[in-house]
């Protein structure tokens, strides 16, 4: 290897460290809570289109301490927001949800889901659309596979819906948390056109709905 090669590596090397470790320090700037907080909590996982959106919904309500934005549901290791974006690696946007069953239950949480989006909408939810938007609950156990079996059931047979509900329900396997950049994206973004005319409005539409279940200060 030349002595200019050596050093071009040697550079690359040091600015992909770099990166990764900027990441790293906005990962823990956006989480509100200490890791030692968050194992404290129970945990919860859903895809409801853009994670933009449906991270900033879940921290709205009571008993949700923390919401991240990240993938799941498909088989490639440590995805990228490119390579999910582009439809490839079978992973979905996903929040993870951290709340406290003390205040709010998981079923409460599956109210918020369905409520927060429109589940007969297979493949995505305006303006995104593909199977990286996909209607998903990934449960973590038998009692969370009955509730969220038991709630879609008794929605497809109220009438609420003129079409099939598409949401998968299906097992947990493997989060990985979205590039720091993505985390809390709706609150330090407020200009960004996409939240203004997606994100928002989205939100408003929700707590319109259910204002019980607002913190105070939503």
């Amino acid at each position: 290897m030349t002595l200019s090669i050596l050093v071009t590596s040697l550079l690359m090397m040091m600015c992909s460290t770099s990166e990764h470790n900027q990441q790293d320090e906005i990962k823990k700037e956006a989480h509100a809570l200490s890791q030692a907080q968050l194992d404290k909590l129970s945990t919860a996982y859903f895809a409801s289109g853009c994670f933009w959106c449906v991270e900033a919904i879940f921290e709205s309500v009571k008993g949700v301490e923390e919401a991240v934005s990240g993938y799941a549901g498909g088989k490639e290791q440590n995805p990228t927001y490119q390579q999910v974006g582009a439809g490839k690696t079978g992973h979905t946007e996903t929040v993870k949800v951290y709340y406290d069953p003390n205040i709010v239950s998981y079923k409460t949480l599956i109210t918020v889901y369905y409520g927060s989006h429109n589940p007969t909408t297979v493949n995505g939810q305006h303006p995104d659309y593909g199977t990286q938007y996909r209607s998903v609950i990934f449960y973590q156990n038998e009692e969370e596979k009955i509730t969220a079996e038991g709630f879609k059931a008794g929605l497809e047979g109220s009438g609420r819906y003129d079409k099939p509900i598409a949401t998968e329900i299906v097992p947990f396997e493997k989060f990985w948390e979205a590039e720091g950049y993505h985390q809390n994206y709706e609150k330090l973004n407020p200009n960004n056109p996409y939240i203004r005319g997606v994100s928002v409005p989205r939100l408003k539409k929700f707590q319109a709905k259910y204002p019980e279940l607002l913190k105070a200060d939503h």
